[in-house]
């Protein structure tokens, strides 16, 4: 594998409009719930990503759901405002691409590798150099502090540990 930066030497910043960051977890054993975040930011420096996220920017289809995921039985907003990542290694083959890195949530920080495809650079229609960047990770929550969960009648858990993060990401090279 070939390091990203060898090949994207400059900075490149998110285009919120087309980009995309969420997460899917196994809920009540059956099946997959899925949530998203709306306000978000990342940068790609000369391979080096960071990204953030606002917590209470999270979205679902249940307005009381979303307060208990904003509540210190799970992500805790109040206190931890914001998740973030910063990565340690970004290594591409063709369109192949793997991102190991930290991920900080509910104050806690613990490496994680992403694996996905990066594609481009490549020219828009009004001139702009972009980049598009498909990442999954899966993590433990409990490793973050998210450890709320309740037994099911008949085996099992309402929420399993390991929680799916994907993004979707556009970015464009910045002036300069």
């Amino acid at each position: 594998m070939s390091t990203t930066s060898e090949q994207l030497a400059g900075t490149y910043t998110l285009d919120t409009i087309h980009s995309t960051a969420g997460f899917a977890v196994k809920h009540m054993v059956v099946s997959t719930f899925r949530g998203r975040f709306e306000d978000f930011d990342a940068t790609l420096t000369d391979g080096r990503f960071e990204g953030t996220v606002r917590v209470d920017s999270l979205e679902v289809k249940d307005e009381n759901l979303a307060a208990h995921l904003k509540s210190p039985d799970f992500f805790d907003s109040a206190r931890h405002p914001e998740i973030r990542f910063v990565s340690t290694g970004l290594d591409r083959s063709g369109e192949d691409v793997v991102l190991r890195g930290e991920l900080t949530i509910k104050g806690q920080t613990h490496p994680v590798e992403a694996r996905g495809t990066i594609t481009g650079p490549h020219e828009d229609i009004a001139g702009n150099e972009k980049i598009g960047l498909a990442l999954e990770a899966v993590v433990d929550r409990t490793q973050f502090g998210l450890n709320w969960n309740a037994p099911l009648p008949r085996g099992g858990f309402a929420l399993a540990n390991d929680v799916k993060l994907t993004v979707d990401l556009e970015l464009a090279r910045a002036e300069g």
